[in-house]
């Protein structure tokens, strides 16, 4: 009888990364500063980096399959895909930066020609199931953090107020879930976007949201907790990696009074199709 061992089989069918970039992507929390944004994409109020998107869909994804984000905004994921190979689709509302988002991928081909695609889209993700779209291997979006960027003290919007170009809410559509004042039609209007994602995602195709709780008029919302329960109501939801960022300025919230905490990091919630 032979000795020697069994050769292993062993196959990676979710991406193409060395078991040594797999292994660190499983660390449970990741600090990440995004680098400065580009003129043009300021003008959004909320910037996805698309450097953070790329680690995600390079682990989530192998180069040719499709990705999908139903929020764009200004097409993070759509040019992080392009960089690593991916096919994409954003959806968003607002044609203003869908035009930014254009602008950039155009300019990204001139440099790298490749026959990635990268299809920008203005309609409603709530009806996703109703567009002409492929069937997708991921997903990966920011949602609005409820109605938080209109909050006066919202982290930058004093510095955004001081200037004409810079927007201080995504839009004034009444369709955009980020201007609905109660948190209980919010939620129920993001779950209606994750069901619609749902619909147009492969069994077993992973979604990734990213989102963190918010803290309004002295009461705290758990939005990330929130989504995460409903969200499982129809996805298996995986786990969350912590998404920390420290360089960021502390303020004195509540000093000598009350706890209230500089909130530095998001929840980068891991769902699946099963």
């Amino acid at each position: 009888m032979s000795s020697e061992p069994k050769k292993s089989h062993y196959q990676n069918r979710l991406n193409d990364l060395s078991n040594h970039d797999w292994l660190l992507f499983q660390k449970s929390w990741f600090v990440h500063n995004p680098p400065r944004r580009k003129k043009g994409v300021l003008a959004h109020p909320a910037k996805f980096p698309e450097t953070l998107v790329r680690e995600f869909v390079e682990f989530f994804t192998k180069e040719g399959q499709w990705v999908l984000d139903p929020m764009v905004g200004t097409g993070s994921t759509c040019l992080a895909c392009l960089q690593c190979g991916r096919n994409s689709v954003g959806v968003d509302l607002m044609e203003k930066y869908l035009r930014i988002a254009q602008e950039w991928v155009d300019s990204y081909r001139v440099d790298h020609p490749t026959e990635v695609e990268a299809r920008l889209i203005a309609a409603d993700s709530r009806e996703l199931s109703k567009l002409d779209l492929p069937e997708f291997d991921y997903c990966i979006t920011s949602p609005p953090y409820w109605d938080m960027l209109k909050m006066r003290g919202f982290e930058t919007q004093k510095k955004r107020r001081e200037s004409d170009e810079l927007d201080l809410n995504y839009s004034d559509d009444e369709r955009d879930v980020g201007n609905l004042e109660d948190y209980n039609r919010f939620l129920e209007e993001l779950v209606a976007i994750y069901r619609e994602v749902h619909e147009v995602l492969k069994p077993r195709g992973y979604l990734t949201v990213i989102v963190k709780n918010v803290k309004k008029a002295g009461k705290h919302y758990p939005l990330a907790w929130d989504l995460g329960r409903r969200l499982g109501e129809f996805f298996a939801l995986k786990d969350e990696k912590i998404w920390l960022q420290d360089n960021q300025k502390l303020a004195p919230y509540g000093m000598g009074n009350a706890w209230v905490s500089n909130t530095m990091h998001h929840y980068c919630l891991q769902f699946r199709k099963e």
